[in-house]
């Protein structure tokens, strides 16, 4: 499997995903108690801001934009970003 195949698969099976269920969760608790502490408020921010970066990834690899050393660079970051 290439990078970038390894690298498409980690964005769409596992942190997209990831990203996606702690935004709503935010979502949620906004929902219930109606409002939204200053910390989540940027939790919930970043959150959206990494969840938009790593569709642009898929975006980018789709149209194959991005190479098999950019790929292992960026599989590498998430990967270390993940397992912390």
């Amino acid at each position: 499997m290439s990078n970038i195949d390894k690298l498409k698969s980690l964005l769409s099976n596992e942190i997209i995903p990831d990203l996606e269920s702690v935004i709503d969760s935010i979502f949620q608790v906004i929902k219930e108690e109606g409002e939204v502490s200053l910390g989540e408020k940027q939790e919930l921010d970043e959150l959206q801001e990494m969840h938009k970066e790593c569709r642009d990834i898929l975006v980018e690899i789709e149209a194959k934009e991005i190479d098999e050393d950019e790929a292992q660079d960026l599989l590498e970051e998430l990967i270390e970003i993940v397992s912390k």
